[in-house]
């Protein structure tokens, strides 16, 4: 995968983009594309992929004028019209997800399949979400993976996660991180997304890890009820970060759109 710029109206956005084959789209979560790098490399096996980062992640230019929810998606549009992409496959991870369902709701017309992995957006009263934006790093294993304790030594390479030091690396790399997803997610993920499910016409597919605990699967079946003739795909052994555990069962999954 190739590190790349595109020009939008307001920011130059930074994104990768490798492979061959139909074009699709790549939305990544609240943590970045750090742990989608094995991921992306096996979709480009199958698809030309492009993965743009949201404003404030990696090596990317913060963006001011994104202030809210409508801000991200009319402005993934924009990013999708630059790169100059005709209805390409829309896959959207986590708060990726979220923005996903967003674009394929706000125009209908442009978006005939979509993949949405664990996607943000809804907030169900009797399932509330853990609240990531409190979480320190050595908190968010059991969250993230079906195996916590493989995940905390992926994430700290090693270390002790609870060591000052570490802290500190972790938590100057992921504060732009949360201050831009911060503006779509905090405090609770709900923009009044469920209202607008209905709209969408795009052949969608959900992905979920079933034993995912961030996002858990009880808010796969209030996406199926809002999408008309949404499929749910559940990958076994996998948690929220379904990508990164199953990268070959969720690419599987995705590759029913094509």
């Amino acid at each position: 995968m190739e590190l790349k710029t595109v020009k939008t109206e307001h920011v130059p956005v930074r994104y990768y983009e490798g492979g061959k084959g139909q074009p699709l789209v790549f939305l990544h979560g609240a943590g970045g594309l750090d742990l989608d790098q094995g991921f992306l490399a096996a979709l480009a096996e199958k698809f030309h992929v492009y993965a743009p980062l949201v404003p404030g992640y990696g090596d990317s230019e913060e963006c001011p004028e994104l202030r809210d929810m409508l801000d991200f998606t009319l402005h993934t549009w924009d990013v999708v019209g630059a790169l100059g992409l005709k209805d390409p496959i829309l896959v959207g991870f986590s708060m990726g997800g979220m923005i996903a369902s967003e674009m394929a709701a706000v125009v209908p017309n442009e978006v005939s399949r979509l993949a949405l992995i664990a996607p943000a957006g809804l907030w169900l009263d009797e399932h509330p979400l853990p609240d990531i934006f409190s979480m320190l790093p050595f908190e968010l294993p059991p969250y993230l993976f079906h195996d916590p304790a493989a995940g905390a030594k992926i994430m700290s390479a090693g270390m002790d996660m609870s060591d000052p030091k570490f802290l500190q690396g972790f938590l100057v790399q992921t504060a732009r991180q949360l201050g831009a997803a911060g503006k779509i997610m905090f405090p609770i993920p709900d923009r009044g997304l469920s209202s607008r499910l209905y709209r969408i016409k795009a052949k969608t597919i959900l992905i979920w890890g079933s034993s995912d605990q961030l996002i858990p699967p009880i808010y796969a079946q209030a996406f199926r009820r809002g999408i008309a003739g949404s499929e749910l795909v559940l990958i076994p052994d996998a948690g929220h970060v379904a990508p990164f555990e199953k990268p070959h069962d969720v690419i599987r999954a995705i590759s029913r759109l094509a």
